[in-house]
C-alpha cells in the first residue's frame, strides 16, 4: 500500500509538473530572431488565441488568480476576498469588493473590443476601489504620491508631471511582462491606439514597433530585469494557456525583452539549454549552457524568490552545471556579462 500511494503522488505530482511546461516546438519559429523580427514572430506564434466573454472572467479568475488559500490573488490591495462573495457590485472604500480589472485600460484599445476586452493576459482581479483611483492612468514610478493602497501601492505624478499608478516592486516585473505581450500579441492594432486617449499618447509611439515611447521601453525593461518571473507569472501562464490556448512569451522567456526592444545590449538565446525537466534528481545526464558570440562573467542559478543557490565562473563558451543538489523546484540560469543578461528556466521534480 505505501508503494502504491508513493507512487501515485508522484505521478501526480508529474502530471502538474508536465501540465505548466511549455510545449515542444512552441518557440521554435522565434529561435535566433531579435528585434523587430523576433517580436513578428512571436506575434505569429500567439496570436487567434480562444476568445472569452466577459462574464466568463469571473469563472476563469478561479483559475488563473487564486492564492494557495484560494483566496483571491488581488495584486493592488492586501485584501482577502472570497471568489464570488465579494464580487463587485457597489463600493466605496477599499475592501468592499473585487472586480475585473483591464491592467491595458480598455478605453487604450477603444472599450469593449475583443479579443482584447476579454484577454485574461491583461485581466486580473483586483479591489474595485483601488481599481477606480488607479483609473487609466499608466503603470510608473511615482515622484510625487497623491494616494496609497493598503498594500503600498501609489497615484501620483513622475518627475515629468505624467500621472501614474506605480505597483509595489513584487509585481512590476508582472505588469511589465503583460505590457510586453500586448505590444506583441496586438501588433497588428496598436498603432492606432495612440490617438485613443491621454494616456495613449504619453506612453504609445503610434506605431507596431517599438510600439511604445522610448522613456517607457526603458522603464518596462527595467521592471522586467529588476522583478524576475515568480512561480505566481508561471502557474497564471500555463492556466490561461489552459483556457485560451496562447501564451504570455515573456514569462516563458523574460529574456526576449531586450532582444526585442535592446538588441544591442547583446542578450541572445542560450544553446543547449532550453527549458529543461530533471526528473529524478540527482541528474544522471551532465547539463550544460553555450551562449555563442558572447563573453560573458558569471553564471549563476536562483530561486523563484531570486536566492542565489549556485554560482560558476563563466568562460564565454561552454559551462557544465551541476544541479544534482537542487530540491525539486523551479529555478532560473542567469548568465551576465558587461551589458547584457540572459535567462531561461530549468524544473527539477
Amino acid at each position: 500500500m505505501r508503494k502504491t500511494i508513493t507512487l501515485s503522488v508522484i505521478l501526480f505530482l508529474y502530471s502538474l509538473l508536465a501540465f505548466s511546461q511549455i510545449p515542444s516546438g512552441y518557440y521554435d519559429n522565434a529561435t535566433g530572431k531579435t528585434g523587430e523580427t523576433l517580436k513578428t514572430a512571436l506575434y505569429n506564434i500567439i496570436k487567434d488565441h480562444t476568445q472569452r466573454t466577459y462574464d466568463n472572467l469571473w469563472t476563469d479568475f478561479q483559475t488563473t488568480d487564486k492564492r494557495s488559500d484560494g483566496k483571491v490573488w488581488d495584486m493592488y490591495s492586501n485584501i482577502e476576498f472570497t471568489f464570488g462573495t465579494n464580487q463587485c457590485g457597489n463600493y466605496s472604500a477599499e475592501g468592499d469588493c473585487y472586480n475585473r480589472e483591464h491592467s491595458f485600460p480598455k478605453s487604450w484599445f477603444g472599450g469593449e473590443v475583443t479579443p482584447m476586452y476579454t484577454d485574461l493576459f491583461h485581466l486580473y482581479p483586483t479591489d474595485g476601489y483601488v481599481n477606480g483611483r488607479r483609473s487609466n492612468y499608466p503603470f510608473g514610478e511615482v515622484s510625487s504620491i497623491s494616494w496609497t493602497s493598503g498594500n503600498g501601492s501609489k497615484l501620483g505624478t513622475t518627475i515629468n508631471y505624467i500621472t501614474v499608478f506605480e505597483p509595489i516592486d513584487e509585481y512590476k516585473g508582472d505588469f511589465a511582462r503583460t505590457y510586453l505581450y500586448m505590444a506583441t500579441r496586438y501588433e497588428n492594432l496598436i498603432a492606432s491606439w495612440k490617438t485613443n486617449t491621454t494616456e495613449t499618447q504619453q506612453i504609445l509611439d503610434g506605431n507596431s514597433y517599438p510600439a511604445f515611447q522610448s522613456w517607457y521601453v526603458t522603464l518596462l525593461l527595467k521592471w522586467n530585469t529588476n522583478d524576475p518571473v515568480s512561480q505566481k507569472e508561471i502557474d497564471r501562464n500555463s492556466a490561461v494557456y489552459s483556457i485560451q490556448g496562447n501564451r504570455n512569451p515573456f514569462i516563458d522567456h523574460p529574456e526576449y525583452a531586450d532582444a526585442i526592444w535592446n538588441p544591442s545590449s547583446g542578450v541572445t538565446e542560450s544553446k543547449n539549454i532550453p527549458l529543461v525537466n530533471i526528473y529524478p534528481n540527482p541528474a544522471k545526464e551532465e547539463i550544460t549552457v553555450e551562449i555563442t558570440g558572447l563573453k560573458a562573467k558569471s553564471l549563476t542559478i536562483v530561486n523563484v524568490i531570486g536566492n542565489i543557490v549556485l554560482q560558476l565562473q563563466y568562460d564565454g563558451t561552454k559551462q557544465p552545471i551541476d544541479i544534482s543538489k537542487l530540491n525539486p523546484g523551479v529555478y532560473f540560469v542567469n548568465i551576465m556579462g558587461d551589458n547584457f543578461k540572459n535567462t531561461t528556466r530549468i524544473v527539477v521534480y
